[in-house]
């Protein structure tokens, strides 16, 4: 039986308009996130979900909350923090181009861009990965593996550390992995849990955002 998973990050949150380092901060969405998530409820008219998943940040849970008030399903959601964004650390709240002068642009560049370099008090991708992937695999997997179809918001990092189990990334190609605010992606799974399909939703209002390395499967 084939199922199908719906990975989407969150609209735009205030601290993306201000260009500030996030992380497990909570703020929410602005308005054109909040437009972001409604034109994402659209391209995923017709498509239906059994179950949802989110973070425990306000920012992922209100963009699943408006997809489905607008695609009017009532589903159960199973909020957890396996699936909050990186913690940036000492650097969340601060300024990335002042970040950038306080600590040097380098640095920064290697705390926001290597797989396994935490910023100080923070999380690198691959610690992400380590709360992530648990999680995943023992609490979604399983619902798919019975068939069922699942949506999951969450964000950049925490859903970069699903594709990169799911296409079998390696460190350098997550690394130059991207995923826009609210472009569902969406994957097909066959009876043994392979990956058989692979789209990309895009929002017709913006250009894109998200880019993934070239895949074998999908070539």
């Amino acid at each position: 039986m084939q199922s199908k998973l719906y990975l989407i990050r969150h609209g735009q949150s205030i601290y993306n308009l201000e260009n500030r380092f996030t992380g497990w901060k909570d703020v929410d969405l602005t308005n054109l996130g909040i437009s972001q998530a409604k034109e994402a409820s659209k391209l995923l008219d017709g498509h239906h979900f059994d179950l949802a998943f989110t973070s425990n940040l306000m920012r992922a849970q209100k963009t699943l909350d408006i997809i489905l008030n607008e695609l009017n399903m009532n589903l159960d959601i199973t909020k957890n923090e396996a699936l909050n964004e990186r913690d940036y650390g000492d650097l969340v709240s601060q300024n990335k181009e002042e970040a950038a002068e306080k600590f040097g642009k380098d640095q920064v560049q290697i705390w926001r861009r290597s797989f396994d370099t935490p910023p100080p008090g923070g999380e690198s991708l691959k610690m992400t990965l380590e709360r992530t992937l648990p999680y995943f695999n023992s609490v979604v997997k399983p619902h798919l593996i019975d068939g069922k179809n699942i949506i999951l918001s969450a964000h950049g990092n925490s859903i970069r550390s699903i594709i990169m189990e799911l296409f079998n990334y390696n460190s350098d190609e997550i690394l130059r992995t991207e995923v826009g605010w609210c472009e569902p992606l969406m994957y097909t799974f066959n009876d043994n849990f392979e990956v058989t399909d692979f789209k990309l939703m895009t929002r017709p209002s913006e250009p894109s955002k998200s880019h993934f390395p070239k895949y074998k499967l999908f070539v």
